[in-house]
């Protein structure tokens, strides 16, 4: 059976979603998060340490990163750190970067997917009430486009689901080239 590397809620859900059998274990490695870098690189690093991390036959395992130019934005450390990304992101175009890994067969397929984001200029009241909500918290970037975050998104070219943290297609694939049946 198909083991999640993740403790995502929104990956669990995205492949439940998609009629994907699995089970969770999350592995216990700490993430590379650098505050500047390509975006592909460190989350393809990330996804690969996780799927390796956790010792079973056949892992999945993901990394999503948020990137306005060079600059690479994680998680908030705290309302205040949420604030400054929502601040950081607010009227521009920025990239949401997913690495997915398989580790199958003692070998890990990898696939990356880009999607640019595009959200409107945030006035500050908006911003607060954001970062204050919690919703954003744990999130790449600071915000949770599959929650009330939509209503900050002008405009999206690639997968929302690769926004949401888990490009399913791409999941799809890396299991067909790995034979195995992904049960959709």
């Amino acid at each position: 059976m198909l083991v999640l590397a993740s403790g995502s809620p929104r990956r669990r859900v995205l492949l439940e979603e998609a009629g994907i059998a699995f089970r969770v274990v999350v592995p216990d490695i700490r993430e590379h998060e650098p505050e500047r870098g390509d975006p592909c690189s460190v989350a393809a690093v990330n996804a690969r340490r996780k799927a390796e991390a956790v010792p079973h036959d056949l892992v999945l395992a993901a990394d999503t990163v948020v990137a306005l130019g060079d600059r690479l934005l994680g998680k908030p450390r705290d309302e205040a750190d949420a604030r400054d990304l929502l601040r950081a992101l607010s009227g521009t175009t920025h990239v949401v970067v997913t690495a997915v890994a398989l580790k199958a067969g003692g070998r890990i397929l990898e696939r990356t997917v880009t999607t640019r984001v595009t959200m409107r200029q945030l006035d500050e009241k908006e911003i607060r009430a954001y970062a204050a909500s919690g919703e954003g918290m744990g999130k790449a970037g600071g915000y949770a486009i599959q929650e009330t975050a939509d209503r900050f998104v002008t405009a999206l070219d690639g997968p929302f689901d690769n926004v949401v943290g888990l490009p399913v297609d791409a999941v799809r694939e890396l299991l067909r080239e790995a034979g195995v049946d992904s049960g959709a």
